[in-house]
């Protein structure tokens, strides 16, 4: 059974105006009067009428779609800032389309071609562990396709990124560390091509600096997939421990607290010995065992603001020339 749904012809025929004075009145126009649109948006209420997004898509030549990528939707970081794109988008009248990477360049490409030719109207990005070559990205960015990058973004793309201040992030919780009695402290990262684990490397070694700690190589360990293969993370802890460290600054929210776990199998009488910090939007620290220091970012706010920026870009008259690196603060919570 087919259900037959009300047109923007119908309201006309029967209102006694033309579609496009309807189609105007139904988007607000500022050449329809207050009283048309008044009359109009009554009456397709009372008729239960919903737009055609189809019809809409062919007329104005857009899907009104935006894709996303992160790594893991089930990450805390990436599940607020998907939140924060949706306050936006959905306001404005644009879907979203969430995939994942699980960390893997090849899945990446795969799924961001997919979207392009799906015809997305524009591209919100956070990159994978794995990808270093973003010819793919330049390929799509110069035919057309928006992109914004935010949290994880690549130093030689030409548009729109939304960070959080890596480095003062980490100088902060490291100084937290040795101001808190640590002088010998390891620190577990994520994939070492990453932009945000360069910039929490460099400062976490400002705040030994800073406080004439040597820097020992020896007590940096990466985890290339970030905290998602669970043999790579616990053999990297296993690792640390053997160094006897006096205090563990972690780099990111999955690393963060698979280290914790690791820590209680591995060593449970030292655990409550070790201080630790850590990067992580989790809303259940305070219920963390050992505790933990937390660099907090304003997840949800980095997904408003690209949002707000690949909107803009999308519905930009003229192409856009002038880009913005948007630098959001960390909290550490204690």
């Amino acid at each position: 059974m087919r259900i037959e749904t009300a047109t923007l012809k119908d309201i006309a025929k029967a209102l006694g105006l033309s579609t496009s004075t309807v189609s105007r009145a139904l988007r607000d126009r500022y050449e329809i009067s207050e009283e048309t649109k008044k009359l109009v948006v009554a009456y397709a209420d009372k008729i239960n009428y919903r737009a055609n997004p189809i019809a809409r898509s062919l007329k104005e030549r857009r899907s009104y779609s935006i894709g996303i990528i992160v790594s893991e939707i089930a990450n805390n970081f990436f599940s607020q800032v998907i939140n924060g794109i949706e306050s936006i988008a959905y306001n404005r009248d644009y879907h979203v389309i969430i995939s994942q990477t699980h960390e893997s360049h090849k899945q990446e490409k795969l799924t961001v071609e997919h979207l392009a030719s799906r015809s997305i109207d524009g591209l919100l990005i956070s990159l994978s562990a794995e990808t270093q070559d973003i010819r793919y990205l330049k390929d799509l960015y110069e035919k057309g396709l928006p992109i914004v990058f935010f949290d994880r973004v690549p130093d030689d793309f030409e548009t729109h990124k939304v960070v959080v201040n890596n480095f003062k992030g980490a100088f902060d919780v490291t100084e937290h560390l040795i101001q808190s009695g640590s002088r010998v402290i390891a620190h577990l990262t994520a994939s070492e091509t990453l932009s945000n684990t360069k910039e929490r490397l460099e400062g976490y070694k400002a705040a030994l600096a800073k406080h004439h700690i040597e820097f020992n190589p020896d007590l940096v360990k990466y985890c290339q997939h970030g905290g998602m293969v669970a043999e790579e993370m616990d053999d990297a802890v296993k690792e640390l421990l053997l160094l006897k460290p006096e205090g563990i600054f972690i780099a990111n929210d999955r690393l963060t607290t698979g280290c914790l776990t690791a820590i209680k199998n591995r060593a449970p009488e030292s655990a409550h010995q070790i201080a630790i910090a850590g990067f992580t939007n989790s809303n259940v620290v305070n219920l963390f065992s050992p505790t933990l220091t937390s660099v907090r970012q304003p997840a949800f706010e980095m997904g408003k603001i690209a949002t707000e920026l690949i909107i803009q870009m999308i519905e930009a008259k003229r192409p856009i020339t002038e880009f913005q690196t948007r630098v959001l603060d960390t909290e550490i919570i204690s």
